[in-house]
């Protein structure tokens, strides 16, 4: 009932162990509480709080538009509502490195296991265009060093993510985000996030190339071919993400009852497609909200 029950702490402690014992970890995107809970129940390790997703809830495009302060109150709502680690996209991180600082801080009061910041000039964009630019090295070292220092729960993950590999072609792409990914281990990045990876070879020359968890980024119509977690977990992946995926689907379902309505005028021939009203009432605990209410207001008026 209400929120989760295990502690952002703990959380984070449980997610750190089970991501130190190799195994891929699954998360999926959650674009709304509800929908981490759901995430939760059908059985995966984590949940996944995309920028893209959050900005196109506010109907905005993914190019920086959105504030520290909303990326930060949607995901502590989101997250607070599983038991599972939550990981959020902080995009550059709202700023110089003082305000990476800053955001490092307020998303560990928001509950989130984790997050990453990337390499991209502010404003950024969407991984997956064409047209990036990231900053230079320097910059970049800056940013992830004042994530690390800024920290305060030695568990909660400073991911970097880096962009460079859309930036040149081929080999010599892939060589410049190695490189960049090794120097933001070393200014304190706890994994890396190498963005629009081409190839399942290229995953792995990352996996080879460092000693840290790496991530795959599995979103649908962009610069990766969509692998299987099978596919990636022989390889030494370390967590998969479906970002926006959960957002699609929905918004595809909701683009059809719409059709539905205009050309039927009732949902009738959707009614399979919906979740049941049963269903729902069981994800939000609802009888547990129900015998607390009874409990406490369980006065009699006297005639």
């Amino acid at each position: 009932m209400l929120y989760s029950k295990t502690t952002p702490a703990e959380k984070r402690r449980l997610f750190r162990e089970r991501l130190s014992s190799g195994e891929l970890l699954r998360f999926p995107g959650a674009f709304n509480p509800l929908s981490a809970r759901l995430i939760e129940r059908k059985g995966f390790d984590g949940v996944y709080i995309s920028g893209a997703v959050l900005s196109a809830d506010l109907g905005l495009p993914d190019i920086g538009l959105t504030t520290l302060t909303e990326v930060a109150g949607r995901a502590q709502q989101i997250a607070r509502m599983t038991e599972l680690p939550a990981i959020v996209d902080a995009d550059t991180g709202f700023g110089e490195p003082m305000n990476v600082a800053r955001t490092i801080q307020t998303l560990e009061d928001a509950g989130l296991a984790g997050a990453h910041i990337e390499d991209q000039i502010n404003p950024k964009r969407c991984g997956h265009l064409d047209g990036k630019t990231v900053v230079d090295e320097d910059t970049a070292i800056k940013r992830i060093r004042a994530a690390a220092d800024a920290r305060r729960d030695p568990d909660f993950l400073i991911m970097a993510r880096t962009d460079i590999r859309a930036t040149a072609d081929g080999r010599a792409g892939l060589d410049l985000a190695v490189d960049r990914a090794k120097a933001l281990v070393d200014a304190g990045a706890d994994a890396i996030f190498p963005e629009a990876m081409r190839t399942l070879e290229e995953f792995e020359a990352m996996r080879k190339a460092l000693d840290v968890p790496i991530l795959a980024n599995m979103t649908e119509f962009g610069k990766s071919e969509l692998f299987s977690s099978q596919q990636l977990a022989d390889i030494g992946v370390n967590i998969v993400i479906w970002p926006v995926s959960m957002l699609r689907i929905a918004m595809g379902a909701t683009g059809r009852a719409l059709d539905a309505l205009n050309e039927e005028g009732h949902l009738t021939s959707k009614l399979g497609e919906m979740q049941h009203r049963a269903d729902l009432y069981d994800l939000i605990d609802y009888e547990d909200y129900n015998r607390f209410d009874t409990s406490v207001f369980n006065f009699t008026v006297e005639r």
